[in-house]
């Protein structure tokens, strides 16, 4: 069996360790070329393991160019895993695998087809979700499914503890996948399109707080688009802030106004919301200067 991974995030990286470690090495690995990685959260470089393990690698900008489309033809590959990156892939490369372009989706497809679907995920307070991998075809994550496994998400968790419990379910159904791969023993099952949900896009532009929404909201969003994602942010004069982490406490002392701070120190910062208190615990500005208490973020 020939097989081919194409990718550019830490997903891939979980793909491409599973099949060295099953035994399983793809006839090539095509990266996304790390200059056009700017907008890629959560960006891994695959030739740094496909070199160490000494396997034909390829960069990209644009998979569907036509020098990778015609390198993945001349293989001729039985399966190619496409993981992790935010390009449509195109019917010459669909049609280039004998046996299916096998695609990875954290949900439970078909719920939540689309875009951004970790911080989606934490945004819509969902506690459960499900790793799945499925046959591409020409529509939005809506081939076969080929397997699924569940993962948990705990109320508190961030963004990162998502993609990182998503990304072990990926590897523990990789086990079952490979194998199966191996033996020419894949099956899968058609989506119900009646169920399916869709993500719509999200941009770096929707992590800007609101700061008349309640306190539980915007520690939602925090934690949604924390790391590896541009992160929830507020403006403080000129000032542009990046909140990485943040708590939520009762207020039962303080009166004022939205987005008003109460107080702050070197650690954190306290700041009034309609409804409680958010502490920021984790910022990061690029000028030096000081928050001044009764001061308003905008």
């Amino acid at each position: 069996m020939k097989t081919v991974l194409i990718g550019s995030v830490e997903s891939s990286r979980v793909v491409l360790d599973a099949m060295i470690s099953n035994d399983y090495l793809p006839e090539m690995v095509f990266g996304l070329d790390r200059q056009y990685s700017t907008n890629v959260s959560g960006y891994v470089d695959l030739s740094i393991i496909a070199r160490k393990n000494d396997m034909p690698y390829m960069t990209f900008k644009n998979i569907n160019d036509a020098e990778c489309v015609e390198k993945i033809q001349a293989i001729a590959p039985d399966y190619i895993f496409v993981v992790g990156i935010s390009q449509l892939i195109k019917a010459d490369i669909i049609d280039s695998a004998k046996r299916g372009v096998i695609g990875y989706h954290p949900t439970a497809l078909p719920k939540y087809r689309g875009r951004a679907a970790l911080p989606w995920l934490v945004l819509l307070g969902e506690q459960e979700s499900k790793s799945s991998l499925f046959f591409i075809d020409e529509g939005m994550d809506s081939g076969d499914i080929i397997d699924q496994e569940t993962y948990l998400i705990g109320e508190k968790d961030y963004a990162h503890d998502v993609y990182h419990a998503s990304n072990e379910a990926l590897e523990r159904m990789l086990g079952r996948v490979l194998e199966k791969m191996k033996h020419d023993a894949v099956t899968a099952t058609q989506q119900n399109a009646d169920e399916a949900t869709y993500l719509l896009k999200r941009t770096p532009e929707d992590g800007r707080i609101d700061w008349n929404a309640s306190a539980h909201d915007i520690y939602r969003l925090v934690r949604a688009t924390s790391r590896p994602y541009p992160g929830a942010f507020s403006f403080y004069k000129d000032h542009k802030i990046i909140i990485w982490e943040a708590s939520v406490h009762e207020n039962t002392q303080y009166i004022g106004m939205p987005g008003q701070i109460i107080q702050s120190d070197a650690s954190v910062i306290d700041v009034l919301c309609t409804d409680g208190i958010l502490r920021i615990e984790d910022y990061e500005t690029v000028a030096d200067f000081k928050f001044v208490d009764g001061n308003k973020f905008k």
